[in-house]
């Protein structure tokens, strides 16, 4: 038995990509950006800054689609997963990805442009292992 719960604040690093399955199942990608900064032992400010992929789907993906921007900061609840595939020439690839289940946009209601953006949006994620075969022009 184990807990697997991811809890991420940053900004989103570029627009996300969206696409939608056959099934009409949306799904969007995007990274995020979590900086931290502390004092080095000459006292020195430095900043280490750790970028994420976050993956969403159905509900989520439609208001990230419609909604989160490049810079936009951000609250991402999720889990981490780690896959696998066969690039084209036949080598093995690995990815690692933060399946956020639930997602705030943070700051001011004006610099987000909707009201709804104060309201955590949720939806939970497929099972990932019934997904259908990835190919291998990933967006992400």
């Amino acid at each position: 038995m184990g807990i697997n719960k991811v809890i991420l604040v940053g900004n989103v690093g570029k627009d996300p990509e969206v696409r939608h399955l056959d099934n009409g199942v949306a799904v969007a990608s995007f990274s995020l950006a979590t900086s931290e900064t502390y004092k080095n032992k000459e006292g020195q400010k430095v900043t280490n800054t750790e970028w994420h992929n976050i993956v969403v789907w159905r509900g989520l993906a439609d208001v990230t689609e419609k909604y989160v921007k490049k810079g936009n900061p951000l609250y991402i609840e999720g889990k981490i997963r780690t896959r696998s595939w066969d690039d084209k020439d036949g080598n093995k690839r690995y990815t690692t990805e933060i399946i956020a289940d639930n997602m705030q946009m943070l700051g001011s209601k004006q610099s987000n442009e909707e009201a709804a953006a104060s309201k955590p949006e949720t939806a939970s994620a497929p099972d990932i292992e019934n997904l259908p075969a990835e190919e291998d022009d990933l967006p992400f």
